[in-house]
């Protein structure tokens, strides 16, 4: 061997050399492993930024119709989301802490002065007066179907897992039955794929992503429980929930599900396309067909029909096919849509009039 060519000549050197080469190597290991949680951190927080960003997309895209863009819901139709109800938050939790607090020290305390005692029920004197004030400035919140004694919507529901879980289940499943609990809605339809909806499991926790990005933690306000139009429910019993003016049999005769004796019994009605709309809205049909992603547009409907556009039966009759798509939804399937996410009872619900009504505001959009 020619040590002469050798950049490090001596062996004790290149033995020194290596050494802290090694230990030089260890270092950076070690700098890598020490920063890697943050850098991992770093990555979680973007790569939930952008899903938070997508769904927010999908929300105003298929949910703001119900639940609103600010995530307050409507009255009647559906609940708010952007709530401190759904996140467990209580605005009495402290108070009642407090109270909790002083009442067991006043049962496990025996060696408290006449004196002592007298001012810790001052105190929780106190804290119930705040509770009712507290109570007061709530009665926006209350007339909105805020439970009081239930400030938590897991609790409510009977639910024993994650928030995380029950928002992403409730997207995919729906809420089947919840119809009969909201008057003024069809209820919570499912929207995953693999439950006969339109969205893939990537969006769906996109969409859960972003209403859980609501959270304010320990920052919510009385404001704004407040905020929030309509909260959640607890299923009731179908007939204890007050009916249609067409299903108590106020409104007329409903027309059933043969389309020819509908079409006969609608010569006698003239529809009226304002009241149509809002029949339209109160049914939630717009939910669903003002989104062309999740079904055919309200607005081209009619003249789909009337050209037999897409294969779509009944070409040069819109009035039978509209008809026919209200009570019988599922005779026809406009390509790109899943079947079965119609309700087919509206034939047991809607009267000939507002059949009529409905009718006249699809039809509008023609003229």
């Amino acid at each position: 061997m020619n040590l002469d060519r050798m950049l490090i000549d001596r062996m004790e050197n290149r033995i020194l050399v290596g050494l802290v080469a090694f230990v030089g190597i260890m270092v950076i290991v070690g700098w890598i492993i020490i920063n890697e949680p943050a850098r991992m951190a770093a990555f979680d927080d973007q790569y939930t930024g952008r899903s938070i960003e997508r769904g927010a997309y999908l929300f105003n895209q298929n949910c703001a119709t119900c639940h609103t863009n600010d995530g307050y819901g409507i009255l009647n139709r559906a609940p708010g989301l952007n709530s401190p109800h759904l996140f467990g938050y209580d605005v009495f939790g402290d108070v009642d802490r407090q109270i909790r607090a002083l009442a067991d020290e006043l049962e496990r305390n025996s060696d408290l002065t006449a004196e002592e005692i007298e001012e810790i029920e001052a105190q929780i004197g106190e804290l119930e007066a705040e509770r009712e004030q507290i109570l007061v400035s709530i009665e926006p919140a209350i007339e909105a179907g805020y439970p009081v004694d239930m400030p938590d919507r897991l609790d409510q529901a009977g639910w024993g897992g994650s928030l995380e879980s029950y928002v992403y289940t409730t997207l995919v499943h729906g809420r089947p039955g919840s119809g009969e609990y909201w008057p003024g809605s069809e209820g919570m339809a499912a929207w995953g794929q693999t439950a006969g909806g339109p969205l893939r499991p990537d969006q769906l926790q996109d969409l859960t992503a972003y209403i859980l990005n609501w959270d304010k933690g320990s920052a919510w306000t009385v404001e704004d429980l407040n905020a929030v139009a309509q909260f959640s429910k607890v299923p009731v019993d179908p007939a204890a929930v007050p009916m249609a003016a067409a299903e108590q049999g106020e409104g007329g005769e409903t027309v059933g599900i043969d389309v020819d004796a509908i079409l006969v019994g609608l010569e006698d009605f003239t529809g009226d396309p304002n009241n149509g709309q809002l029949l339209y809205t109160s049914y939630a049909c717009a939910g669903c067909h003002m989104n062309a992603s999740v079904a055919p547009l309200t607005e081209e409907t009619w003249q789909s029909a009337e050209a037999g556009a897409g294969g779509r039966p009944h070409a040069g009759e819109p009035l039978r096919y509209v008809v026919e798509s209200i009570v019988a939804p599922g005779e026809y399937i406009v390509e790109g849509y899943p079947a079965g996410a119609m309700p087919g009872n509206f034939g047991d619900r809607l009267t000939y009039q507002e059949m009529a009504d409905i009718v006249a505001y699809i039809a509008s959009y023609d003229s």
